[in-house]
């Protein structure tokens, strides 16, 4: 409802029902209160109120008699194309957003993506993003914002990785689970063993990632059980810290075997099975309710499954 709205001799004319713009565009289309009636889908009786109210709004007759027709007076003449223009901006504000093609679409989105994806998921992710929607730009949010409820605020749009419970209106979808393995250079004593034991691995030298600087983690937990000790030499934030150290020194380094294969062959390192009962890692995309039905947003999920689902398939042909 408009609250105050005003005629051309500027009397004020209260609780203008917004209906009528939509009736007053069918009316001086059709020159007919039948026909505009049945554009609407009404009744002509109506119709015929609604130009009642019109005509009081505006002061002018608007349609008059001429025979067995009407014609619009010269005020309705002056106000036929703005009340056009005005009622096919009202019709697509309330369209649904499933009228734009999302591969068009311009748009930037915030995402917080594992340290580990970012080096070897996100370059795909571009690429792809480059020929199916190139009007998408992504900008990767720093992992710190793993700790405030970032979805929720509106910080990230969506985060991909390891995904902690947080808000319990997140949606979440795993994308593949991966196996950890281990990653050596390729002079490293390792490298070239047959088999590699708990022992001769927990004997090895260890590089750690960890954003929060922990020393511990599940592999010490099954070490432990086997009364066994590891010696962790270096502890970085990042997954390309540590696979950059284990291509330059006497490390192992930890990696998943599937998503990092890329980085692994591009860094020339070899890779061994850890001989331990590992829990696979899930990796899953996650995002805030309000962006559920946003086609472009769908886009860049549907986009992130596929390259995810690609990965997990040249991974296990090899």
């Amino acid at each position: 409802m408009v609250q105050s709205a005003f005629t051309n001799d500027n009397r004020q004319v209260d609780h203008v029902d917004l209906n009528l713009i939509e009736a007053l565009d069918a009316l001086l289309a059709e020159n007919s209160v039948t026909k505009a009636a049945a554009r609407l889908h009404t009744s002509a009786p109506a119709m015929s109120r609604a130009l009642g109210r019109l005509r009081r709004a505006f002061d002018d007759p608007l349609l008059v008699r001429a025979g067995r027709d009407l014609v619009p007076t010269p005020r309705a003449l002056e106000l036929r194309g703005e009340v056009h223009a005005v009622a096919t901006r009202a019709r697509a504000l309330f369209a649904p957003s499933n009228t734009a093609d999302p591969r068009s679409a311009v748009r930037m989105f915030d995402l917080q993506v594992t340290d580990m994806l970012s080096t070897t998921f996100i370059p795909a992710l571009i690429d792809d993003l480059r020929v199916q929607a190139p009007g998408i730009s992504l900008r990767l949010r720093p992992e710190n914002l793993e700790d405030t409820p970032a979805l929720r605020e509106g910080l990230v749009d969506l985060e991909i990785g390891m995904i902690r419970p947080g808000d319990p209106e997140i949606r979440s979808e795993t994308l593949v689970t991966e196996t950890l393995i281990g990653a050596v250079r390729p002079d490293h004593p390792l490298a070239g063993a047959n088999a590699v034991t708990p022992q001769r691995f927990a004997a090895a030298d260890h590089v750690v990632v960890s954003r929060r600087g922990r020393v511990h983690g599940p592999i010490d937990d099954q070490l432990a059980d086997r009364a066994l000790h590891r010696r962790v030499v270096a502890v970085v934030p990042s997954f390309a810290s540590a696979l950059f150290l284990a291509r330059e020194t006497d490390v192992v380094c930890v990696a998943p075997a599937g998503l990092g294969r890329p980085m692994l062959d591009a860094l020339g390192l070899r890779t061994f099975p850890i001989p331990l009962r590992l829990p696979p890692v899930t990796i899953a995309m996650a995002w805030h309710p309000r962006n559920h039905h946003d086609r472009t947003h769908q886009l860049l999920r549907e986009r992130t499954r596929r390259i995810m689902a690609a990965a997990a398939d040249a991974s296990a042909q090899e």
